[in-house]
């Protein structure tokens, strides 16, 4: 078989090439979700907590923050919804960043279960409030003359949000243990 003939096996977090609006949105988070996982995939407290240069920033911190991210956009953001365990406990007057500084206390595996889940739960409420109303649907989240967002406004949001997070990931990544590149490789998947 020739090489023009060979089939080529789309990964899993790639976008679609030409998908209607909401699959695209949903395709350009979910690589960047992806691309953030395997940045900060399989490392132990040492490599989570690793910092470069004079930043405060940690890979444990970014999974914190992005688990805490998720839930904000797709439970209070979405609909309202308080955020539940562990952020409903939290004093975020006394500790603005909290979800960044209070990863150095957890286990690498709760980091993980912690974004895995929300993740999880943020693609499922997705999918729901697109049954539901689709993109320009007016969600809970308001400004304060009353105005209203659509969903389309969190998700390209929190596409800008781990957009940002990810080239900190890339950072701190290849101070960790060398690891580069773009997108994780094809046969990749969280461990």
């Amino acid at each position: 078989m020739a090489d023009s003939d060979a089939k080529w096996t789309q990964p899993p977090w790639e976008p679609p090439l030409a998908g209607t609006e909401a699959e695209h949105l949903a395709g350009a988070l979910d690589r960047l979700r992806s691309t953030f996982r395997w940045k900060v995939d399989g490392l132990d407290s040492a490599g989570l907590r690793a910092r470069v240069g004079a930043s405060s920033l940690t890979l444990g911190g970014l999974l914190k923050h992005l688990a805490w991210v998720e839930e904000q956009c797709f439970s209070t953001k979405l609909s309202g919804t308080p955020l539940g365990a562990p952020w409903d406990a939290v004093d975020w007057t006394a500790d603005p960043d909290w979800d960044f500084t209070s990863a150095a206390e957890d286990a690498p595996a709760q980091l993980y279960a912690l974004w895995d889940d929300a993740v999880a739960r943020s693609r499922a409420k997705f999918d729901a409030a697109l049954l539901d109303g689709g993109l320009d649907q007016l969600v809970h989240l308001a400004w304060p003359d009353g105005r209203r967002a659509s969903l389309r406004r969190i998700v390209c949001d929190l596409i800008e949000e781990y957009g940002r997070h990810t080239g900190h990931a890339d950072l701190l990544r290849e101070a960790v243990d060398g690891r580069v590149g773009e997108d994780p490789p094809l046969a990749w998947r969280p461990v």
